[in-house]
């Protein structure tokens, strides 16, 4: 399939690019989708949780009074969960959450998010721009004049800019990301995905890499 390059004043270019259709005219997978997201948000998590139990609590380890006969619970010592500053049972600790995802399952979801975004006419190819400093306003100008404005995108670009992704971190609902590393969860998380012309090529190849002939 093939979808109208525009510029960055929002007027066609009268070019087009073509989307292998085996990156961007998939059946959506929604399981497959909701494993990569899963994944994603897994390993976004630090899991450094900790709190301190019962053998971690400076106290006395004396019983507090004795087994029976007077009336209250039989808690032992002040280092009891059951008091206040007590250690807390079965409490958090430091753990890893990621976990392993296969690639082709990966590309699949990606392909899939791709796919669902282009059925719903969400996204859009401009031509490659770069800038010669950061510049937030000439960035919404570009979104602006792209019907980006009030909403969250996910520009992905042809390789990395810094002065393209320092643009674009001052807007609130804007992400930028190199194709190489486009993954499920942004492209479902953007109302809009704008590619780079260049970028176009770059998924075009990474999607495919995994996708059953």
């Amino acid at each position: 399939m093939k979808i109208d390059i525009f510029n960055t004043q929002g007027s066609s270019t009268g070019r087009q690019v073509d989307l292998l259709d085996s990156v961007f005219g998939v059946e959506v997978n929604e399981h497959c989708m909701y494993l990569a997201v899963k994944q994603y948000l897994a390993n976004q998590r630090q899991g450094t949780h900790k709190s301190k139990e019962r053998g971690e609590i400076r106290g006395s380890r004396k019983k507090l009074f004795k087994q029976k006969g007077t009336g209250g619970a039989r808690r032992g010592d002040i280092k009891s969960p059951l008091l206040r500053g007590g250690g807390r049972a079965f409490g958090p600790r430091p753990r890893d959450y990621s976990f392993k995802l296969n690639k082709k399952v990966k590309s699949l979801a990606r392909n899939s998010a791709l796919s669902s975004k282009m059925a719903a006419g969400e996204i859009k190819v401009v031509e490659d721009f770069n800038f010669e400093a950061p510049n937030t306003k000439q960035m919404m100008t570009i979104l602006s004049s792209l019907q980006g404005e009030s909403k969250k995108v996910l520009l992905v670009t042809t390789g990395f800019d810094k002065f393209v992704e320092k643009a674009a971190s001052n807007i609130s609902g804007v992400n930028v990301i190199a194709a190489k590393d486009i993954n499920t969860y942004q492209v479902l998380n953007g109302d809009i995905v704008l590619f780079q012309e260049g970028a176009v090529n770059v998924v075009n190849e990474l999607g495919s890499k995994y996708s059953k002939n």
